[in-house]
């Protein structure tokens, strides 16, 4: 896969990981946080990315990820507008109503997928994807093409151009994916599916994605 120019924004656990891997496969990586530039030396000097203030981190991305779900609506408007053309905007996030977020209604009253909400709150379509990956196994579980126990993720979005760019980068990054369809069909990876967190390959993560209850667990509703 060619070098890209990747924008990633919040440097938490998912973040920080993406950015140690990405940049070790020589991609040419921005990240930034809500705290600003000054508080990501550290990452900084170990990756070799490109530490930038959030306004700035989708500028001529190729392909951004996006920040955990109660940040989204606090993204400056028309981030992705300095992207280039056709980027690919990950969505790593999960909504946590009970433990973190708070009741949104477009999800809860609407049925919006988690995803659609972000989709709509940036105003650009997106990838889900990373959202139910344990962030140690970016670092520890990447596998070469073919390895019996290679892990897989599940991917969703409806852009196809857009998915099949995140789909190549996660191979690159050592794991297989698993088509789950467009945003309408998200909610077959969001918490309390059988897919979530689940370490395993494509044959077992592509049941769990057919066993999914289209209702959301009790434990991530408001």
């Amino acid at each position: 896969m060619s070098i890209m120019k990747i924008g990633i924004i919040g440097a938490g656990n998912i973040g920080g990981n993406l950015t140690r891997r990405l940049t070790a496969l020589g991609h040419d990586v921005s990240v930034a946080n809500s705290r600003g530039p000054g508080t990501l030396t550290a990452l900084a000097e170990e990756t070799g990315a490109t530490p930038v203030k959030v306004e700035d981190a989708a500028r001529d991305a190729e392909v951004v990820v996006t920040v955990p779900l109660k940040a989204v609506p606090n993204l400056p408007h028309g981030l992705v507008d300095q992207a280039a053309e056709g980027v690919a905007v990950i969505d790593t996030g999960n909504y946590y109503p009970r433990q973190r977020d708070g009741r949104i209604d477009a999800i809860e009253d609407e049925g919006l997928t988690e995803s659609g909400w972000t989709a709509r709150q940036i105003g650009h379509t997106v990838v889900k994807a990373f959202n139910g990956t344990y962030a140690q196994d970016i670092l520890d579980r990447h596998r070469p093409a073919g390895a019996p126990d290679r892990l897989a993720l599940p991917v969703a979005g409806d852009d196809e151009a857009a998915k099949r760019v995140v789909r190549e980068l996660i191979d690159e990054l050592g794991f297989d994916t698993v088509d789950t369809g467009g945003l309408d069909e998200s909610w077959r990876q969001q918490p309390g599916t059988p897919v979530y967190g689940l370490q395993k390959g494509v044959d077992e993560v592509t049941k769990a994605l057919a066993e999914a209850p289209r209702e959301r667990s009790a434990d991530f509703r408001a």
